[in-house]
C-alpha cells in the first residue's frame, strides 16, 4: 500500500468539496473548507519549526479541530502524538519527552488550570512551542490556533505514506511508564480498510464520534469515516444526553461505544424520549461486556445491529469482529456471543503454547496475531519490542482459545493489565506509586469485577508495623502521580501477601475469591 492518511482527503476535496465533512456543536465544515484549513495549519506548523518526521502532540477533547489537526500533522509530514487527557502532568511530560515532542496543540477546557500547562512546560525538556485552541491563553508565549491558521499560507501535502511513521500512541507501561506504540500510515490504513469489509457502511452514513479520539479505538472510527467519505458528527466528551441529542439532530447511523458508555446510554431514563431510529449500527469493544448489559441494550435499541471488536493499540486497532448475527436471538443460540469474533480481513490469529507452537482447537494458549496492522515496535524500547514481536507475530499477552470456525474466546491475560472502563491500567505502574506511600510495606494491584467498569483497580496492601492507611488517603496520594482512573477504587489490608517459592506474589490467589464462578478471569 503506497498511499498515506491524507489520500482520502484529496479524493474528497475533488469529488464532493461542498458536502459536509464534520459537524461539531453548531459548526459544520465541508470537505473543501477542511482541506483549506488543513493545508494552512500544516503551513503554520512548518513555520513554527515542524520538520519531516517530527512529533506533534495533541492534548484535547474531541472536536472538529482535533480532526483537522490530525490531518494537518500528516499533511506537514510530521508524526502524531495523541496525548491522553486523563493523565497527570508528570505522565504527560513523560510521553512528550520520551518521543521528543517539541510542539503541543492544547484544546480549550482540557486542562484543570493554567498552572497545569505551566508545570508541563517547565518540566518538559523537549517541548518548545504550545498552540492553544480557543479560549484565553493559559500561559505566556502560547500561540493562538486560529491566529496561526489565518496568517499562514497553504502548503503542499508532504505525501508521507506506506511504512513511514504516522503516530506514536502511548499505552500503559509494564515497567511503570507508558510505552510509545509506533504505527505507520500502512498500519492505520490497512486496519481501516480491512475493518470496513466486515463493518460495511456507505458514503451516506453519518458517523458519531463519541469515544475519545486520542484512544486508538476512537481514532479508528474517525479514520474509517475519512476513508469512506462519511460525514462525522463529533461530541466533545461522552455524555448519554449528548449522544441522544446528536443522533436525533444529525440522524447519526453508526457509533462506537465501550461497555461503560453502552450502560450509561441504555440505562438513561430519557432514552425513550429521544428519536433514536436513525441509529443502525453500534460497535462495542475495548473491554468485555456482561450478558445482562447486552440484553438491556437489545431492548433499548431494538433497531440497532451490534458488532464487537477486539484488539489493542499494538495492532493498529481491533483485529477481530463479531458480526450482528450472533447478537440476534437465533444467533445467540450458537453460543458465540461470548467470543471476541473472528479475524478481520488482512489479519491472522493463532493460539500458541509456551514454546510458541500452535495448540489444538479449544485448547488454551496465548493469542498471537500478524498482518499489516501490526505496529513497528515500541519507541526507544528494542528489548520490549523483541519480546512481543517474534517471527512476524505479535504476542498479545491474552490467554484464549479458538473454536472450530476460527472464533476467538478470551479467557485471561498473561500480562498484569486491568481494563477499566476501556482504559488500560498496568498493575505494575500502580504498584510503583502505591509502594512509595510511607505507610506501605508491600502491595499488589489486581483487577476485580465491576458491573459499571468491567474491571476495577483493587489494591491489596500490607502496612508497615505501627502504620495505618485508609482508602481515601491512598487515592489522594496516588492522584499526585497517576491519572484518577488508575488509582485504586478499593483497598484491602492484609498481614501478608501470598508468595511463591520464588518469592513472587501469587496474584491468581488474590484474584480467586473475586472471580470464582466466572468463565472469564478478566472483566
Amino acid at each position: 500500500m503506497r498511499v498515506g492518511l491524507t489520500h482520502s482527503l484529496h479524493r474528497l476535496i475533488q469529488q464532493k468539496p461542498d458536502e459536509v465533512a464534520c459537524i461539531f456543536e453548531d459548526r459544520s465544515i465541508s470537505w473543501g473548507q477542511l482541506g483549506d484549513r488543513v493545508s494552512r495549519l500544516a503551513g503554520a506548523l512548518q513555520q513554527v519549526g515542524v520538520r519531516q518526521g517530527d512529533r506533534v502532540g495533541i492534548l484535547a477533547l474531541n472536536s472538529d479541530r482535533y480532526l483537522e489537526c490530525m490531518l494537518a500533522v500528516w499533511w506537514a509530514g510530521a508524526c502524531l502524538n495523541p496525548v491522553n487527557i486523563r493523565w497527570s502532568a508528570s505522565e504527560i511530560v513523560y510521553s512528550l519527552d520520551d518521543c521528543e515532542t517539541q510542539i503541543l496543540v492544547v484544546g480549550d477546557n482540557v486542562l484543570q488550570s493554567a498552572e497545569t500547562l505551566h508545570e508541563i512546560r517547565k518540566k518538559s525538556s523537549s517541548l518548545k512551542t504550545v498552540v492553544q485552541i480557543g479560549g484565553t491563553a493559559l500561559d505566556s508565549g502560547v500561540l493562538s490556533y486560529e491566529d496561526i491558521i489565518t496568517a499562514a499560507q497553504p502548503v503542499e501535502d508532504a505525501r508521507r505514506e506506506g511504512g513511514e511513521l504516522a503516530g506514536v500512541f502511548y499505552t500503559g507501561g509494564t515497567t511503570g511508564f507508558p510505552k510509545g506504540v509506533m504505527l505507520s500510515h500502512d498500519n492505520l490504513l490497512s486496519n481501516a480498510l480491512g475493518y470496513l469489509l466486515d463493518l460495511p457502511y456507505g458514503e451516506d452514513e453519518v458517523i458519531l464520534a463519541a469515544a475519545p479520539i486520542f484512544h486508538q479505538a476512537g481514532m479508528c472510527i474517525v479514520l474509517r469515516a475519512l476513508v469512506r467519505g462519511c460525514c462525522c458528527v463529533v461530541i466533545e466528551t461522552f455524555d448519554p444526553t449528548a449522544i441522544m441529542q446528536a443522533v436525533e439532530r444529525c440522524k447519526a447511523t453508526f457509533t462506537l461505544l465501550v461497555p461503560t458508555m453502552v450502560q450509561r446510554l441504555v440505562d438513561h431514563p430519557d432514552i425513550t424520549s429521544h428519536d433514536m431510529r436513525s441509529l443502525q449500527k453500534v460497535l462495542y469493544g475495548a473491554s468485555p461486556i456482561s450478558a445482562g448489559l447486552l440484553e438491556r441494550a437489545f431492548v433499548a435499541l431494538p433497531n440497532v445491529e451490534f458488532f464487537q471488536g477486539y484488539g489493542m493499540t499494538e495492532t493498529g486497532g481491533p483485529y477481530t469482529v463479531l458480526p450482528p448475527y450472533f447478537h440476534t436471538q437465533e444467533g445467540r443460540r450458537a453460543g458465540r456471543l461470548r467470543s471476541a469474533g473472528k479475524a478481520a480481513w488482512g489479519m491472522e490469529i493463532m493460539v500458541v503454547d509456551v514454546d510458541s507452537q500452535p495448540v489444538a482447537t479449544g485448547v488454551l494458549g496465548e493469542v498471537v496475531a500478524r498482518g499489516p496492522g501490526i505496529m513497528q515496535g515500541y519507541w526507544g524500547r528494542p528489548q520490549e519490542t523483541a519480546a512481543v514481536l517474534r517471527d512476524g507475530w505479535m504476542y498479545s499477552g491474552d490467554v484464549g482459545y479458538l473454536d472450530e470456525r476460527g472464533y476467538l474466546y478470551i479467557v485471561d491475560r498473561t500480562k498484569d493489565m486491568i481494563v477499566s472502563g476501556g482504559e488500560n491500567v498496568y498493575s505494575t505502574e500502580v504498584e510503583n506509586v502505591v509502594s512509595k506511600h510511607p505507610a506501605v510495606e508491600s502491595c499488589a494491584v489486581i483487577g476485580i469485577p465491576s458491573e459499571k467498569w468491567g474491571e476495577a483497580v483493587h489494591a491489596v496492601i500490607v502496612c508497615k508495623a505501627g502504620q495505618t492507611l485508609d482508602e481515601r488517603e491512598l487515592r489522594e496520594f496516588c492522584k499526585e502521580s497517576i491519572a484518577g482512573y488508575k488509582c485504586p477504587a478499593s483497598v484491602e489490608f492484609r498481614d501478608a501477601l501470598p508468595m511463591s517459592g520464588a518469592a513472587k506474589v501469587l496474584k491468581h490467589v488474590l484474584r480467586e475469591s473475586y472471580w470464582k464462578g466466572r468463565e472469564r478471569r478478566i472483566g
